[in-house]
């Protein structure tokens, strides 16, 4: 294996201008950079990690721990944790909670022994539902940099990427409202529990209550067929003529729940759930969606903790990051 020595020696420099070349500093010139970066190349060199940990005391690796990757928004984010990541020069390990309380500290414990710079999560349900999220204040206490992402705990004092849900749901509503003259909309979620299922709940209620609407809210987290349970529900109140999913899958069992029973979409009734751009091929109609920009969210996740990170003086922030109302079939 080439060593930083071996490529000195055969560019006729020395050992630190070797390394301060790899590493892009602005005290070497273009030229040298590029001299040593082809050699580097050439010669298949690899920089040895362990002895840069040794060094700097850094392993330049995040811990990403997610809930899930069979659901299409965090696997959007986890693709913009890896591409922006990569950039940075920085690798990831990533653990899956599974929404279980058990396996989020688990992963925590793990990673925490110096494996990782920091963290980049989103809190499992049982520990949001719970309340139990000392582990995470464990971590954040130790001095090792966590980022919360969508699920996020407002007690732990760490950086915060998140959606305004409450926002993205009223403003989805309301033009429900005001453009399309809906006046018996639904509320559908498989979410409520969550800190972002609340949040959304509230907006849709706040919406409908500004228009002197009569909200209503179908709570699913807890039901075991959910498309029967949707299908009886249109089946017995006829008069819902719109529906708002704060989810990325019930929005769309509702748009075939209701095609079943003979309604037409979107003429008869309308329907906007929460996804990304692919989520609105999954649907015929197409599904209108708020687009949580979850690619984004991965990116920025990354950014801000990589600042936390290479600063001696890290102000604490939440960074919004905002939705679009993307319309499409499943809307007039």
């Amino acid at each position: 294996m080439t060593t930083l020595k071996e490529l000195a020696k055969l560019l006729n420099i020395s050992v630190s201008t070797v390394s301060k070349a790899l590493n892009d500093s602005h005290e070497i010139s273009e030229n040298t950079k590029r001299r040593v970066n082809e050699l580097a190349d050439k010669l298949n060199y690899k920089p040895n990690r362990i002895a840069q940990q040794l060094k700097t005391n850094k392993t330049k690796t995040i811990g990403v721990i997610l809930p899930t990757v069979t659901n299409p928004f965090f696997a959007e984010v986890l693709h913009g944790i890896e591409t922006r990541a990569t950039i940075n020069n920085y690798d990831i390990i990533i653990c899956l909670s599974d929404e279980s309380l058990e396996k989020e500290k688990r992963s925590l414990e793990l990673l925490s022994n110096g494996s990782v710079d920091g963290f980049i999560m989103a809190v499992a349900r049982e520990s949001q539902v719970t309340e139990q999220t000392e582990h995470i204040n464990k971590v954040v206490n130790s001095k090792i940099p966590v980022l919360m992402f969508d699920r996020v705990v407002n007690e732990i004092n760490c950086d915060k990427v998140i959606v305004d849900d409450f926002k993205s749901v009223y403003e989805a509503t309301e033009y429900l409202i005001k453009n399309e003259q809906r006046k018996h909309i639904l509320l559908v979620s498989n979410i409520e529990e969550l800190s972002v299922g609340k949040l959304r709940i509230k907006g849709y209620q706040q919406a409908m209550e500004d228009a002197n609407l009569k909200p209503d809210v179908l709570k699913l987290s807890k039901v075991n067929n959910v498309e029967a349970h949707i299908h009886s529900y249109l089946k017995n109140n006829k008069k819902i003529d719109a529906i708002v999913s704060i989810d990325h899958i019930t929005g769309i069992i509702a748009i075939n729940m209701a095609k079943k029973i003979g309604r037409e979409i979107p003429k008869e009734m309308s329907v906007v759930g929460f996804g990304y751009e692919h989520t609105q091929l999954l649907s015929s109609p197409k599904i209108s969606i708020i687009h949580q920009k979850a690619y984004e969210i991965g990116e920025m996740s990354v950014k801000l903790l990589i600042e936390n990170l290479q600063s001696d003086d890290h102000k604490i922030e939440t960074i919004v990051v905002p939705s679009e109302l993307k319309l499409a079939e499943s809307t007039n």
